[in-house]
Formats: C-alpha cells, structure tokens, sequence
C-alpha cells in the first residue's frame, strides 16, 4: 500500500562533502526563550535573600557555598509541577551532593593535579547524569562549575559540614521559588506546551506545502507536537482533566498536520493565545472529542520507559570526550600557572553537545561571549567594589541578564554570565581586577583549544549504527501502522498506540540522523534513506489522523466550528496513503530536547 515504506533506487554512494566549521552563522541572535523570564526572576528571587543576609551578618564570604544551592532555580522550568518537584529534588541532591565531594577533597590534599582529576570525573558524571535525564538547560554546567570551584576553596574537613548545610538550605529556597508559580498558574507549563504545538503547526501551515522552509516548518512542527506530548505524559494524577482537555487540542494540532489545507492557522494561533492566558482551555467543555485518540494516549501512559542503562551507552563518546578534555584543559593551565585551573574545567565542560558541529559552534560563542565579558567585568568592577551590597546588585543584575539574554544566543549570555562568574570570586575578599581578568582570557582560551582538541580527538563512530538502528526502528513501526490502517475492524485503542509509537520514531530518527551529520569525521550516511523514511512516515500519520478524525471531528466541529480540525467528511474516501505531498530535500533539526539520546543543550551558557 501507498503508506509503506519505498524502497530507495539503488545508486552510487555520494562523495561526501567537505565539513566546514562555520563562524559568522553560530554568532546570530534569534529570537528569546517563550519563557526566559521565568528563570531570570526566579534566580534573582532565589539568591537575593540568602546573600543579603549574609551581608548583613557580615559574612558574605560564605555566599560561594549558598549561591551554590540558589542556582538550583534555573532548571525545570518547562516541566509540569508534579514533574518539576522530582526534578529540583534531584538537581538539588546532585548540587549538594557534587559540593560535598569537592569540598572533602579539597580538604583531604591540596594536590592541583590530584583535584583536576577529580573535577573532570566529576564533569563527565555530571554530564551523563544531566544528559540521561534529560533535566535541560542549563545541564551540567552549573554543577560542574560549583564543584571545580570548590575543589580550589581552602577548607577543613571540620568546615564541610556547615558549608554543605548552607548550600542545602539555599536548595531547600530554590526548590521553593521554582514550585511557587503553582499557586497561581497549576497547569502552566502543559498549556505553553500545547500553545507552542498548535504555533507551530500554525506557521507550517502558513508555508503552504511549499518554500524553502516548508520543510523546516514541518520538521519543528513535529518536534513541537512531540515535546508538548512528553510534557502531557508527566504530569500528575490530579491533573487528569485537564490534561486531557489539552490533549485534545495537542490532536488538533496533529490533525492539522496532516490535513494543512483544511486547517485555519488563524484559529489554532487564536487558541494558543487562549492557552497562554489564564482562561479556561478552548474547546475542553466536548468531552466526545477525540476519544479514540485519548484511548491511545492512555496506552501509552502504560508502557513502561526506556531502562537508565540502555539510555547510557549512545553517551559514552560524550563522557569520554568531557573527562578528557576538562582533565587535559585543567592540566594545561596549571602548567601555564594561572592560578585557577577550574576556569578551564569548566569551559572545556561547556563545550560539549551532542556533536562536533556542534561542539564546535558552542566553542566560538563561548570565546567570543567570555572575551567580551571579561571587558564589562572590568568596567563594573569599580561599582562592585564601593561594598559588599554593590556586590550582591552586580550578582543580581547579571543572573537576570544571563536569563534574559541566554535564549537569544549563547555567546550573549556568557557575557553576563562571565562577570557574574568573576564577581563570585570576590566574595571572600576584593582582588586585583587585572589579574581576574587575564586569568580569565588565558583560561578561556586553554579550555576552548584543548577542550575542542579533545572532541576531535574521541570520535563518536557509533552514530552511523544508531542511525540505522533507528531507520529501521521507523520502518517497522510504519509497516505496522500500515496493516492497521488495511484493516477496516483495526481497534481504535491500537490505532492510536501504533500512530504514537510510528510519531515518536520519526522524531527520534531526525534527531540522530541530525546527530551523526554532525561528526567530524566523513563517513557517509543514509541521507536519502532517511528522507524517504521521514515521507513515508508522514504519509502514515496523515492517513491515520484522517481516519481517527472521523471520529474527532463530529463532535468538535459542532462545538469548535470549521478550520481547526478535520470536518466529518474530510478523509472520508481517501487511501491509506494519502495525505500532504511529501518534499524531497533532507530536513534540518528539529529543536532541542527532542532526543534522549543527544544530550543537547542549547540554551545552557554558564560560567
């Protein structure tokens, strides 16, 4: 049937192109995170009381250990709450619990070398830890900034104990401020999640089938779908109402997909903004709609996730080339004699993506973020120098304006985050603005060049096997799909399952056909494969929601009205293998998050 999966036309196997790292493109500045205020405020608000009052006390040379516990409020904004106090709870056990161990080492030797290993072990646990959980921005990096500054902080096994209670209660603060938007919003993030689904879908609509970005427009369409389902299946059981009422508008968006030119993009922009109010949720009140696909979703919820062991092994390369390359980059500024060596630890831990193209581009943004940093330290630190409540202002304005600046691109975030790194320095006591400032360049440039030289250096050749593995992950799923759908008495509940299971592998392939293009090394890879595999796979999927809309349809169309969904008729006499016409270029990413597998982090610009 027209849905299965074609088989490509032999040919000749391409010569593969001459990778090239760029440098003007990795410097753009998009457009800000939907939510970047939501970080931004809640650093602010989670450090702010803990240093002023150390400041009042007089004792603001402990605020290394309690900004250490207040970082924990960046993470885990897009999460659903229940999701999200899992979440900071193991952020918060793993801040403190990585301050612990540096703060003992540093207390047992004050061997460099000994502590520079034990810092990179630590970058390259943290990196797998935050990778396979998929925590998001801003990832290891915070952690891994803590504990390598720690591991260089004097102190006495005596000290350990109270400086870890410190960080512990400012965690406890943190965990705090990252719930309190519950109180007001209790579904906020599932409805931006399902807003974002239905803008995108709306702006690959608008592309018409047609356009050098349709097919960008579409990938990101999908990805958006997919991430707004993930966030869907997180949240709690008392959420059951109205995760299904955005369900339904999470289908909405699938149908749209499927059908773009019945779909009004007009109406699903008009519903997200609905959404991003504090309104009820459009079209919750039909309780008729998309029952089969709920059905579905419900099966889904059923099946247990991937074990944490299978979900390790794509991130060995990536936690060798982290322990590598922070060891290596510590190492070479001790040699050099800069004086703080976990400088660059951390940015040879920043470094690291799911790639070398990307590893790459992270490079060049932290170089050129932190040079430029490094200057604006030097014109506020007269100002942060009148006392230690300038001090504290500095700190603050600059973790709002990482917040603030970090969605647009990374390098502008670091230069926030570079003074702010510099200023923490200077908790304990003033130092010589000069020698901060050189330190920093030389450290800066060590970590990059070494850093980078160790990623190059672990080449990551299994992403060619998991590119077919993933292949054939997708074409399996949409034969299955296909039978279903040949199937005139095919059970609605398996449907559902199928065209999930068929929508999920299709997101997953592009995510690492994305992260295999990416090597360094040239190796040919499936490309054309690939593609078809992505356009038989739509096709599917379109034919599948076509035919569930049947039953979607009849009720939110009397409710709802025309232009957001599939009318009763719409798909009536078509084919299992109809749908939009496919486009016959290979697509570019799909967005963040979207792959376990990848650990990319694109958002996470930290000291």
């Amino acid at each position: 049937m027209s849905s299965a999966t074609p088989r490509p036309t032999p040919k000749a196997e391409p010569t593969p192109k001459r990778r090239r790292f760029p440098l003007i493109d990795v410097l753009r500045v998009g457009r800000p995170s939907n939510i970047w205020f939501k970080p931004a405020f809640s650093v602010v608000v989670a450090v702010a009381p803990p240093s002023l009052i150390l400041v009042a006390l007089g004792r603001l040379d402990l605020a290394v250990y309690t900004m250490a516990g207040s970082l924990c409020a960046l993470y885990a904004h897009n999460r659903p709450y229940a999701a999200r106090a899992k979440a900071l709870t193991g952020v918060v056990l793993g801040m403190v619990g990585g301050l612990a161990v540096a703060l003992v080492a540093a207390s047992l030797t004050g061997n460099a070398v000994i502590l520079v290993t034990i810092g990179a072990l630590l970058a390259a646990v943290q990196k797998v830890l935050c990778d396979v959980t998929r925590i998001g921005p801003p990832g290891n990096v915070i952690l891994t900034f803590v504990s390598s500054a720690s591991l260089f902080v004097p102190q006495t096994l005596g000290q350990v104990p109270g400086h870890i209670a410190l960080a512990a209660v400012a965690g406890v603060w943190a965990w705090l401020v990252g719930m309190a938007p519950a109180l007001v919003r209790p579904h906020g993030p599932e409805r931006r999640a399902a807003a974002d689904a239905l803008n995108a879908t709306a702006a690959y609509v608008d592309t018409g089938g047609t356009g050098d970005g349709h097919a960008r427009a579409r990938a990101s369409a999908y990805a958006a779908v997919q991430a707004a389902w993930q966030c869907l299946l997180l949240t709690g059981p008392r959420s059951v109402a109205t995760r299904r009422a955005l369900e339904r508008l999470v289908i909405r968006a699938e149908i749209a997909l499927a059908a773009p030119a019945d779909a009004d993009p007009a109406r699903l922009r008009a519903q997200a903004r609905e959404l991003r109010s504090t309104g009820r949720i459009p079209g919750a009140d039909d309780p008729r709609s998309g029952a089969d696909e709920l059905l579905g979703v419900t099966a889904e919820r059923a099946i247990p996730p991937r074990s944490l062991w299978s979900r390790l092994g794509p991130l060995t390369p990536i936690a060798v080339r982290t322990a590598l390359g922070c060891g290596l980059a510590g190492y070479a500024s001790l040699a050099l004699g800069v004086g703080r060596p976990y400088w660059a630890l951390t940015t040879a831990a920043a470094l690291y993506q799911a790639n070398i193209t990307l590893t790459w581009s992270r490079t060049v943004q932290r170089v050129v973020g932190n040079l430029i940093g490094v200057l604006l330290f030097a014109a506020v630190a007269p100002i942060a120098n009148l006392g230690p409540f300038a001090l504290v202002l500095c700190c603050l304005l600059f973790n709002f304006g990482a917040e603030a600046l970090i969605g647009r691109n990374y390098w502008l975030g670091s230069v926030c985050v570079t003074p702010l790194a510099l200023l923490v320095t200077e908790f304990p006591g003033y130092q010589a603005t000069g020698s901060l400032v050189t330190g920093r360049v030389v450290d800066t440039l060590v970590g990059a060049l070494v850093g980078f030289a160790a990623a190059l250096a672990v080449t990551n050749r299994r992403a060619g096997n998991r590119v077919a593995t993933a292949l054939t992950t997708a074409g399996l799923r949409g034969e299955h799909a296909a039978r279903l759908l040949a199937d005139p008495q095919a059970d609605p509940t398996a449907l559902e399952t199928a065209r999930r299971g068929l929508a999920a592998a299709l997101v997953d392939l592009r995510a690492t056909a994305d992260a295999a293009a990416g090597e360094w090394w040239l190796r040919t890879l499936p490309q054309e494969g690939v593609v078809l595999a992505e356009q038989a796979g739509h096709r599917t999927l379109a034919a599948m929601v076509r035919r569930q809309g049947l039953a979607a349809g009849s009720g939110e169309e009397t409710n709802q009205g025309a232009g957001t969904g599939t009318s009763p008729g719409t798909g009536s006499g078509m084919s299992p293998g109809a749908g939009p016409k496919p486009d016959t270029g290979p697509r570019t990413g799909i967005g963040k998050g979207t792959n376990e597998d990848t650990g990319d982090d694109t958002e996470d610009a930290r000291p």
